[in-house]
This record gives C-alpha cells, structure tokens and sequence, in this order.
C-alpha cells in the first residue's frame, strides 16, 4: 500500500529533481564555456591589433620628422620648391655636367595624374650633362621631393661636338595637398 508512494516520493521525484539539476548544470556550463570562448577570441584578436598598431606607432615615429618636412613640402608651391632644390643640387654638381635647359610648368598633368582623383600638377625640366651626373641629380631630387613621380624621361645625344653631353627631357607629376 505504501509501495507506490515510497517509489513515487523516494525513487521518481529524486531522480527527477537530480536530472533536472544536472540539465541545469550542463546549460550553465555551456553558457559559461560559450562566454568564455568568445572572450578568448575578442582578446586574442584585441592582442593582434595592439601587436598591429605598436609595429604601426613604431614604423610611423620612425618617419614622424621625414612626415613634418613632407607636409611643410605640400604646403609650398610646388613650380617653387622644385626650382630651389634644383638650383642647390646644381651647385653641388660640376656646371660643365649639369645644366638646366628649360623648366615650363604644365597646368594639369598628363598620365596617371589626369585620371587621379588627387590634385596634381606637371612638370617639365629640360637638362644638359652626363647620364651619371643628371641620374645623381634626379635621385637628389626625387629624395628630397617623394611627391614627384616620373612621368616620362627622354635622352637624345647632344648636336653639338660635345659627345659626352646628353639632352634630356623629363617630365614630372608633383601630387599635392
């Protein structure tokens, strides 16, 4: 007579209440296992962007003077800053083998800075000298000047008895600000 409630009370409802709390337990555990991967991820991808930026900071503060004197640059008249740096690195160089020629300023410049969305202007520069002695000048300049791009560079010899001389024509894209 008190069998069934013995097995319903003693037997049915503690197992019950035990799976029931076991289930509990398992939900939990994923709940936590599943916030504590997800954590894992944010942090380990928070890590690789700190990494990121740190070599970013580093690479940038290398280059934080180098980026001053480039934006002061932008900030000139390009036609001017470039008939000065000329006229020094023409006084480093020996005159018989370095000699400008011409030097026009085209209004809007041709190749890839007519299909640019960024401003840019043309430059023509017109030279006299040896191939190595105007090689070292343009180097100079494009140093100096990382906002040129060469835009085409022709080399005809020289009419003249001169043949160690060299004409060249070479015309620049200066990208601006």
């Amino acid at each position: 007579m008190y069998k069934q409630s013995i097995i319903f009370f003693g037997i049915v409802i503690p197992v019950i209440i035990s799976a029931a709390i076991l289930g509990a337990c398992a939900f939990i555990r994923g709940k936590i296992t599943g916030s504590f991967d997800s954590k894992v991820q944010y942090y380990t991808g928070y890590e690789k962007s700190r990494l990121g930026a740190l070599g970013i900071e580093a690479q940038i503060s290398r280059q934080r003077e180098d980026y001053k004197r480039w934006n002061e640059q932008l900030e000139k008249e390009t036609f001017s800053v470039v008939t000065t740096h000329l006229r020094a690195i023409g006084e480093k160089l020996p005159p018989k083998e370095f000699q400008q020629t011409a030097f026009e300023r085209l209004g809007q410049s041709g190749g890839l800075g007519s299909v640019s969305a960024q401003k840019s202007s043309g430059l023509k520069f017109n030279f006299r000298g040896t191939y190595r002695t105007v090689q070292k000048a343009f180097l100079e300049l494009e140093t100096i000047m990382p906002n040129l791009q060469l835009q085409e560079l022709k080399i005809d010899p020289n009419s003249s008895t001169e043949s160690s001389l060299l004409n060249f024509q070479v015309t620049y894209t200066a990208w601006e600000s």
